[in-house]
């Protein structure tokens, strides 16, 4: 089958959808980082803060849950690779609202592998499904939370080199 001039690997030459054949890249360290924010009325922030929100502990179940989120990646994504993480981080802070800001959750994600194919998948995805475990968890008291601002900060290993997102 002749190769796609695409610059989207994931289709091949004639248009179709494929998973991209890995097995002849080299197993490199892979790392990438995620973020993004869940933003919320500054009473449901004050309600995560104190930790007496109905569900239990917020931040906690939704660092959780993005780990486990960043390790079912390729069954989400149907042409994810399944890749053996070798470390999931998953961070949440309160925002209090500046600068015109609405409060938020902010939550960043960094995964790493050795493998033959890159995380960034599995960073982005952490970081999504953690914020939708907080709107989960704190959709009682809002149900006007937004997620917003997710993102890939930066991603390094592999063929294509490094990327550092502008601001990150």
């Amino acid at each position: 089958m002749p190769a796609s001039t695409s610059p989207l690997t994931h289709f091949d030459a004639q248009g179709q959808a494929h998973m991209v054949d890995v097995g002849d890249k080299p197993a490199t360290r892979r790392v990438a980082v995620a973020t993004g924010r869940i933003e919320m009325l500054p009473a449901t922030l004050a309600l995560i803060e104190s930790g007496t929100a109905k569900k239990g502990d917020v931040l906690g179940v939704a660092r959780l849950a993005g780990i486990m989120a960043a390790k079912k990646t390729s069954e989400l994504i149907p042409l994810c690779h399944p890749l053996a993480l070798t470390r999931v981080a998953v961070e949440l802070h309160p925002a209090p609202a500046s600068a015109g800001q609405p409060p938020a959750v902010q939550c960043t994600a960094t995964v790493e592998t050795t493998g033959p194919t890159g995380v960034e998948m599995e960073a982005l995805t952490a970081v999504q499904v953690a914020l939708l475990t907080v709107y989960d968890m704190c959709k009682a008291a809002d149900r006007g939370m937004a997620i917003t601002g997710v993102r890939l900060l930066e991603k390094h290993g592999g063929k294509s080199g490094s990327y550092v997102a502008d601001g990150s």
